[in-house]
Order: structure tokens, then sequence, then C-alpha cells
């Protein structure tokens, strides 16, 4: 989740050009029916409902583009008038307004008592806003409208499909112009796209949407970030535990997760008329592990881990290749431990993300996440609980030299939280690792210790993800590395390409001595040349490419082409296999 500012100057800019957006359409299409039009990274979007059936199409977005570039150059004022919400209700419903009208009526019962009005020209609109001053102030050429997409109003497939346009802002011609340039390097890195080339993984409709298949190359690239995860975590005393994917409803209405997630889960119910769901989380499980016997101070901190699947029950129109699924895989542990050693598990759980991002050169930004305190209501615990988990995380991210960002508002009910957020090769942030505390749970499932004095106290409860979802985090390193991935993830590492038949059973004996080392080797066969087989290489981005002819055999010595240049090395064996088993070990990303 990004965090608006919605004062910043960029975002007053984008949500300017997303009320003229509504301006435009509502001009070209009288009748139009308004839905939200809030800020968004690098833009806006603004939803929408055309008259009698109408459609809005990619070749309508010049025509609505050319309007608010006339509405710029008219140099509009943009004007609020606060309207008490009554008034405001009967004045949508008087416009035909129904969306907006329902947003108004939504309020109204939230107990809000009067909504701003936004007008510029002869459009008005109910919106929080603020907005810049005068549309002059916009550069006419910084925005562009990306693209139309069907959605339901407030994402409920049981409500009207409208549509929402996209699109791109910044404060001048020459950031749009950078930005459009990272878009299309995206949509090349798509993962879906590459994942596609290279063969990583499927979908099938006889599964379902947002249940994807993974190859054995897709695979092993889970199991490898997986087991780094485990070898990191490995010094720190962690317990592998595996749950059931089955539990009985009574485990989350125990946990007070149920009145959250209810609509969210998926239900299956056995022949005996009990019901049971896929679990959506793994930690009220865990708990009852914590629970099966009396635990003393001595035994804590009990660290419970595995890396296993959760299932969501999302919107179709939400799922999005490997970003977005049914079925989120996540290398998940839970710490249970006394208030003091709170501080000591946060840190070490810093030793274990630091390097792991590091390693796919993902810088990590950071954010606190605060409890609102002005709506302690929301929140499970006492004041001096909550004062004092939010300052000893603050303390561990100080403690390991790192800023932050306090984003007040974002905890958890439970607990506080920090968000690690990882930026790609592309300059995107994607929210990635997790460490919460809890209150909650220990208090709901009634878990205890046995102190030193011998009385029987509550543990804290700390989640920790690294990756978080693999299939998530899969998508970010395909996008990251363009499909190029780092010698050690490579579902291929070296590919050995004879050149004539009479060199095949050479690359079959030299293959059979790489794997001997557990190098992921691959003979590419003779019925293509070997130009042709250097160019099938490059496309599947592997790492190392042998080429194989009389002359190596001759000399005993390796051609080696390292991908991505096109300069041929000579070495012999022992070297090579020396260099790659050194790359390999400290999982660099230069070959």
């Amino acid at each position: 989740m990004t965090v608006r500012n919605l004062h910043d100057p960029l975002e007053v800019k984008r949500h300017s050009f997303a009320h003229l957006v509504a301006a435009a359409v509502t001009r070209l299409f009288p009748g139009t029916h308004l839905g939200v039009g809030p800020v968004i990274d690098n833009g806006f979007y603004h939803d929408f409902e055309l008259p009698e059936g109408k459609k809005l199409s990619e070749a309508d977005l010049p025509r609505i583009e050319a309007m608010v570039r006339r509405l710029i150059t008219e140099a509009q004022e943009f004007a609020k008038k606060i309207v008490p919400i009554q008034e405001a209700i009967q004045l949508l419903q008087q416009r035909g307004q129904v969306y907006t009208q329902e947003l108004a009526e939504d309020l109204e019962k939230e107990g809000i008592h009067e909504v701003s009005f936004y007008s510029n020209g002869e459009f008005s609109n109910m919106c929080t806003g603020p907005h810049i001053q005068n549309t002059r102030l916009l550069d006419s050429h910084a925005f562009k409208l990306m693209n139309v997409a069907g959605v339901y109003w407030k994402g409920d497939e049981q409500r009207p499909q409208i549509q929402r346009i996209y699109g791109a802002a910044f404060h001048t011609s020459q950031a749009l112009e950078d930005y459009l340039k990272l878009h299309e390097e995206a949509k090349r890195r798509d993962h879906r796209k590459l994942g596609k080339e290279l063969d990583l993984f499927v979908f099938s409709p006889l599964v379902g949407a947002g249940l994807p298949l993974f190859t054995s190359k897709g695979a092993l690239i889970r199991k490898l970030i997986s087991d780094f995860i485990l070898e990191l975590q490995k010094p720190f005393g962690y317990q592998q535990v595996w749950i059931p994917h089955l539990t009985k409803t009574a485990l989350y209405k125990t946990s007070g997760h149920w009145d959250k997630y209810k609509n969210d889960l998926f239900y299956v119910r056995g022949k005996h008329d009990n019901e049971y769901v896929l679990k959506p989380m793994n930690c009220p499980h865990h708990t009852q592990i914590y629970a099966s016997r009396l635990r003393s101070f001595r035994e804590l901190p009990l660290r419970f881990a595995e890396v296993s699947t959760t299932y969501r029950d999302e919107q179709p129109g939400e799922l999005q290749g490997l970003s977005r699924v049914l079925a989120i895989t996540v290398d998940d542990a839970h710490l249970f431990c006394t208030p003091e050693q709170v501080l000591s598990e946060v840190l070490n759980i810093f030793k274990i993300i630091e390097p792991f991002y590091a390693a796919f050169h993902l810088p990590l930004t950071i954010r606190l996440s605060l409890r609102d305190p002005e709506h302690p209501e929301n929140y499970l615990g006492s004041e001096h609980v909550w004062e004092q988990s939010e300052s000893l995380l603050a303390q561990a991210i100080e403690s390991f030299g790192k800023t932050y960002l306090k984003v007040p508002g974002e905890a958890a009910f439970y607990g506080p939280k920090i968000d690690f957020l990882a930026k790609d090769s592309l300059g995107r942030s994607w929210q990635v690792a997790t460490i919460q505390i809890d209150f909650n749970q220990p208090e709901r499932f009634q878990l205890v210790y046995q102190d030193h004095d011998g009385k029987p106290k509550a543990p804290v409860m700390i989640h920790r993800a690294i990756a978080g979802s693999l299939e998530r985090f899969m998508a970010i390193l395909i996008e990251h590395f363009a499909g190029a991935f780092p010698l050690w993830l490579a579902p291929l590492q070296l590919a050995l390409l004879p050149v004539a038949e009479r060199h095949v059973a050479f690359a079959q004996k030299l293959a059979a001595d790489f794997r001997e080392y557990d190098f992921r080797v691959e003979v590419f066969d003779t019925s293509t040349t070997v130009s042709k087989k250097i160019v099938e290489a490059a496309k599947l981005h592997i790492p190392y490419v042998l080429v194989l002819g009389d002359k190596e055999i001759e000399e005993r010595m390796l051609s080696i082409r390292k991908r991505g240049n096109k300069k041929v090395t000579s070495t012999s064996k022992d070297e090579f296999i020396a260099l790659v088993q050194s790359a390999l070990k400290s999982r660099t990303l230069e070959l």
C-alpha cells in the first residue's frame, strides 16, 4: 500500500488532472455517470458509466486528452464549496449522479455532516480535494491517458460494471517522457510475457484463473528462493513446522480474523456437515502449536517457521499473473518471546532481511506503521504497551543505521509493524518483507508461559515474512532482471553447443562432468547452426554458452561466451569449474 500525501504538489496536480478528465468526459458524453477518481502511483484513474450503454474505447482517449488540454488553456479557476451532506445528496440526485450520490449516502451513514464540491468552468463534482488554483498551472503536455479497463462498482462483481480510464501525470513533459520510456520497458519485462517465453509457469482454464502451474524451471526458482531464506535463518534457531491447509471456522472466530476475512475465504463442507475453510493465513495455526503444552520462560523465544500456501478468494478482475493469485505461498514465521526479548529478535530478523535483498540488488526503504493516536479505540492493548512496542521497533531500525518513514494509522489492530519496500531496476517500489508485533492473538488464545516467578504471563507474538508471497516475489524478480537471472538462480546455467554430430559425445561427457558439481547444464542438439543455437541460448538468458568443436576437443580448452557479451574467452575446464563455483558460492550478479 502506498501512503499518499494529498498535499504534495505533484499529488495535487494529479488529482486536478483526474478532475479535468471527468470534466472532459462529461462534456464529450453528456449524461455520463461519474465514479471515483483518486491519485495513484505515477498518475490517477477515474471511473465512468457512459449513457445509453455506450462504451469508451482506446480510440476515444486522444479526443478526451484534447478536451483536457482545451480546459487547461481556458485558465479555469478551481473553486471549493462546502455543502451540508443532505443538500449534497439531493443535488447529486437531481443531477442523476447515482454513484456519487451513493458515496455521499455512505458518508452520511459514517456520521459525516458536510462535504466539499470543486468546480471549474461549468463542471462541478463532490471531491475531497485539494486541487490547484487554476488550470493554467498544469503543463498540458505532462499527462497522458494510458488505457481503458472494465471494473465493477466498488470492486463488487454483484454491482454494475463500469469503465476506468488510467492516466499518467507529472510536473513536466520531460518527466512524463521519462516515465513513458520506463513504462515501455516495463511492458517488455512483464513477468507474464517472460514467464511464458522462459517456460517458468503456465495457466490453465481447466484449473482456473489465479492458480499458476509452475514448470520444472519455475519450481526450481521457487525452491532456490525458499532455500536461501532457510539458509539465512538457520543460525537464529528457527524450528520448521507444518500445518494443514484446512481448518474449522472456529479457529478464525477465536483469532479475530473472521469478521475481516469471512467474505474472502474458500469454504469446504465435509460429508458430516462440518464446515471448513482453506487457510487465508498461518498465524492462528502456529498459536495452537505453542498452546499444545505449558511453556516455560526458559523455552522462549520460540520461532516457528514454514513455507506454506494460503488462500484468498479474490475478485476475478483483480487477479494478475503471479502478482495477484488465489493460492499464495508465504515464507512465514511466528516468534513467541518475552517483552524483554522483542528488540533482539527484531534485530535478528533484520540480519536475515538485509543479506536476502542485497543478493538480488534490491535496495530497501523502511516504513514504521503506527496506530492512529486520534482513534485508540481501534487498537488492542494499553497505551503503555503500544508506546513501548513502537519505541522498540523504532530503536531496532535505528540500531541498524537505517532511516525510515513513520506512518500513523497504518498499524495492524493488534500492534505496530515494520514494512520493507524494495526498489527494482526500473525504480518501482514493492512492499515485500514485514515484521509485526501482535498482542491480540496471545490474548485471544490465552497463550501463556510460566515466568521465573512461577506466574503465568502472555508472550509477545512477532509475525515475520522475508519474501512475502513467493509468487509475487518471483514476478518482481522476473521483471527486475528482465528474465536474466543471476547465475545461482538461473534455471539453466550452462548451454553446451556441439558444432557437429561428431562433437556431441564430447559435449555429453562434459555435461556429465559439470553435473558432478551440481551445475545445471543442457546440451543443445545439432539440428541447427551454431549461430542459431547461440541466438536461442540468448533468448533463454543462459549465463554461459560453450561452443564445442574440433579446436576445443584437440586443445582441451573451453570457448566461453558470457551472457550479454559477444566476446569469446578460452579457459581450461578446471579453471571454468572454479569460476562457476566461486560465483555460485558468493551469489554474485556478475559473471
